[in-house]
């Protein structure tokens, strides 16, 4: 009989995160040598090379429609991003509608974003750890009746600003923007957006809109990041592997 799934727990105030609870797209947790761990790096390096002073800390993750990877890509960028010297980052789940860094994680539903934009809970509250050294989140919290009013109020530039003050990168995890205003809300808010695309999965015209919706409202595009490529893996390409020669020394 197969041991039952369990979720992460508090050890001698050690959070202690179990792998098979934690979503099998997070590359950068379960194969963090692997090919498309790479990628992300490649993302991450490509972001922070944009930002040489570091004074752009607020970072929207979203797409153009459901269903592309945000949430995945927003989580693997975090934790490529916990490597970084003295480098420490939070996921701030601001899909109030269909909330799912927790779940990635294999955590517990508790307190967040909602409940702080509302007076509910404090800070102190709601930031979590995630299980990864240097990585904390912000879940969704509580599921409110007035999501996008809440996405638009004063509080969120309060609460990003005291965010930006405890921590190198804020990655907002948002909804998707053709279908949900939201995003384009918090896009107006950050210091930057990057738009996820899956390849067969969102038209082309969709993809657009997208963009356009974003243009118009201010927002500060830092471009896209496509996934999904079909073809051959090259996780099992042998041209693609760079592996360590001899052992690794301290």
């Amino acid at each position: 009989m197969s041991e039952p799934e369990t979720n992460p727990a508090l050890t001698d105030g050690v959070l202690v995160i179990v792998e098979r609870t934690v979503n099998p797209y997070l590359v950068c947790f379960h194969e963090p040598n692997g090919f498309r761990s790479e990628q992300i790096r490649a993302l991450r390096n490509r972001l922070t090379v944009m930002n040489p002073d570091g004074s752009a800390r607020s970072l929207v993750i979203t797409s153009a429609i459901q269903g592309e990877g945000k949430t995945a890509t927003a989580l693997n960028l975090a934790m490529s991003m916990t490597e970084l010297q003295d480098h420490r980052i939070l996921v701030l789940d601001c899909d109030l509608r269909k909330p799912s860094v927790e779940t990635f994680l294999g955590l517990n539903r508790g307190p967040g974003l909602a409940d702080l934009l509302q007076g509910s809970t404090s800070l102190d509250e709601a930031i979590r750890p995630s299980g990864i050294p240097g990585l904390d989140i912000i879940g969704a919290g509580s599921r409110p009746k007035n999501p996008s009013e809440l996405a638009a109020s004063r509080r969120v530039d309060e609460l990003l600003g005291q965010l930006k003050e405890q921590y190198n990168y804020v990655l907002l995890d948002t909804p998707p923007i053709v279908p949900i205003s939201d995003a384009g809300i918090l896009s107006a808010k950050s210091d930057g957006t990057l738009v996820v695309v899956a390849l067969e999965r969102a038209a082309r015209r969709m993809v657009k809109e997208a963009l356009e919706q974003l243009e118009s409202v201010g927002a500060q595009l830092l471009g896209t990041f496509v996934v999904g490529i079909r073809g051959a893996d090259p996780a099992t390409d042998e041209r693609y592997r760079y592996t360590w020669d001899g052992e690794a020394k301290e």
